[in-house]
């Protein structure tokens, strides 16, 4: 199914939206961390073990963004997008039916492997479309459009939290829960479906303004992923999202478990307003950051995100336990810059590989993102859980795992410093192969 090309006058403006339908409710997977108390509570798992539907999520995200990406590319945005649409919501309806009837493995093959393929090939959906239609800030655009998964969760864990305390937090609870955002999600992602447009190749449209999309450097999908540049991005990225899941996927208990030991305890509400508060930082990020890339450049940017989040994680570890302003207030600096490497990175493909397939290349490293998922939450779950067998409680359960964190993000960093120009032995003869693709993708559509 391929997206109709836009009429001539139509406004570019119109794109985001489309996208922010679809990725707002994708986003909806940062809320998960509202599902692991009850679903531990009601099919006795540990916390390693509820982690594995999101875990697996994240696994297939990737997966399928990586095989997927020449597909979007070749079928266009509306395919892309009506396909996420069926897996995610069918996803929900397998894990209702998991919870119903306690068969835990149902949860994880519906909201970790078919939800996660739906999560995959929607966070990619709008990418090359936005860049196409905002070549000249292509920060700008990509951070609009994917400051929508960040914010999933500030509408889905509030109303999560709602749905499961009216419901009831056992089985059923839960299942009714999953049902109902099964359906509602099905409803507005379908805006997206009959909203996107693609550019039109010749004649006017509001980006006749806007520099060429097809000038300067241009690499194929399979040339950059042979590329010493793919794979220092790919740590950058892996390295990034390890530190910012770690603390995302966990949020709710990791807060609770802090400050347990205190004076001011935290109650499951107020946990489940530090996940929205963490998804609001994570939205405002991706759209603040991204931004700020387009006019202070990708690597500096990304310097910001590792360094000062390992500052972040060095404060957590040190005070955090002492200060709730302190942890709540690193936390969230981690989460922006979280959600910031996520909207930086298109365009920071962009930058070095050009537009001919940036779709498909994306794809390719959002890999690291299947790493990271499971990396992040395992470190923290399966030390957490070790350190609660040997009798340790609160900010202990975390020590050894933020020390980690703080490995990785300067592991990144590093990695960061070590991006260069592309060679020019992998440039395609641009811009008239990719004039020629651009061409026969109009006519496909």
């Amino acid at each position: 199914m391929s997206p109709p090309v836009a009429p001539p006058a139509w406004s570019r403006w119109l794109v985001p939206p489309a996208a922010l339908s679809v990725h707002l409710s994708i986003g909806q997977a940062y809320a998960w961390s509202v599902f692991k108390p009850p679903l531990e509570s009601s099919l006795n798992l540990s916390g390693t073990q509820s982690a594995l539907p999101f875990q697996l999520a994240i696994v297939m995200l990737g997966l399928s963004a990586a095989f997927g990406g020449t597909l979007v590319e070749r079928n266009g945005p509306r395919w892309a997008m009506t396909v996420a649409l069926i897996c995610f919501s069918s996803g929900f309806l397998i894990s209702a039916l998991g919870a119903e009837t306690k068969q835990f493995w149902l949860i994880v093959l519906g909201y970790g492997f078919v939800g996660g393929i739906g999560l995959g090939i929607g966070y990619i959906s709008p990418v090359s479309t936005l860049i196409k239609w905002f070549p000249d800030r292509p920060g700008m655009a990509t951070g609009i459009a994917i400051m929508g998964f960040g914010g999933g969760a500030l509408i889905a864990s509030p109303w999560s939290a709602q749905m499961l305390k009216s419901f009831g937090s056992d089985n059923t609870g839960i299942a009714q829960t999953f049902l109902v955002l099964g359906l509602s999600y099905a409803v507005f992602m379908t805006l997206g479906v009959l909203l996107v447009r693609v550019p039109r190749t010749e004649g006017p449209t509001d980006t006749a303004n806007a520099p060429s999309v097809l000038t300067g450097v241009q690499v194929s999908a399979n040339s950059a992923v042979r590329t010493p540049q793919f794979w220092c991005l790919w740590v950058v990225l892996c390295m990034n999202v390890t530190a910012g899941i770690g603390i995302l996927e966990k949020a709710a208990p990791m807060i609770t478990d802090f400050f347990a030991d205190t004076s001011t305890p935290v109650s499951v509400s107020a946990a489940a307003g530090f996940v929205a508060l963490l998804s609001a930082a994570n939205m405002a990020g991706r759209i603040g950051w991204s931004s700020t890339s387009d006019l202070i450049g990708r690597k500096n940017i990304y310097r910001v995100y590792l360094g000062v989040g390992a500052v972040m994680y060095a404060l957590i570890a040190l005070f955090g336990d002492s200060s709730k302003p302190l942890f709540i207030l690193c936390a969230l600096v981690i989460l922006s810059f979280y959600g910031g490497g996520f909207a930086t990175v298109p365009a920071y493909l962009k930058d070095l590989f050009g537009t001919y397939q940036v779709g498909a290349i994306h794809g390719r490293l959002l890999t690291a993102w299947s790493l990271a998922g499971v990396l992040g939450p395992l470190i923290v779950n399966w030390i957490a859980d070790h350190q609660k067998d040997a009798g340790k409680h609160g900010a202990s359960l975390y020590d050894t795992s933020f020390v980690i964190m703080i490995g990785l993000l300067v592991i990144g960093f590093v990695a960061n410093e070590l991006v260069r120009p592309v060679d020019a032995r992998h440039h395609i003869p641009a811009p008239r192969e990719a004039v020629d693709v651009e061409r026969q993708q109009s006519e496909s559509a």
